[in-house]
């Protein structure tokens, strides 16, 4: 991973470590079925626990870090 030390302390504090698909959406403000397509496709790395995806919130400020670097 790059370097997310500060945006991690400053991105998504309202958030938990561990998020669900449905903050996924709201965090980017995306739809339902991009954040899907995010995590199926591994662009956002995600864990499968039973029938839901966990997702790492610093997996997340690298994925908004590096797409604004693009």
């Amino acid at each position: 991973m790059n370097n997310v030390k500060e945006p991690y302390q400053t991105m998504f504090t309202s958030y938990p470590d561990l998020v669900d698909i449905i903050q996924l959406k709201e965090m980017l403000g995306i739809g339902i079925t991009l954040a899907y397509r995010l995590v199926k496709n591994n662009q956002i790395p995600a864990l499968k626990i039973g029938r839901q995806y966990k997702i790492p919130k610093i997996n997340i400020i690298d994925y908004v870090t590096v797409q604004n670097k693009n």
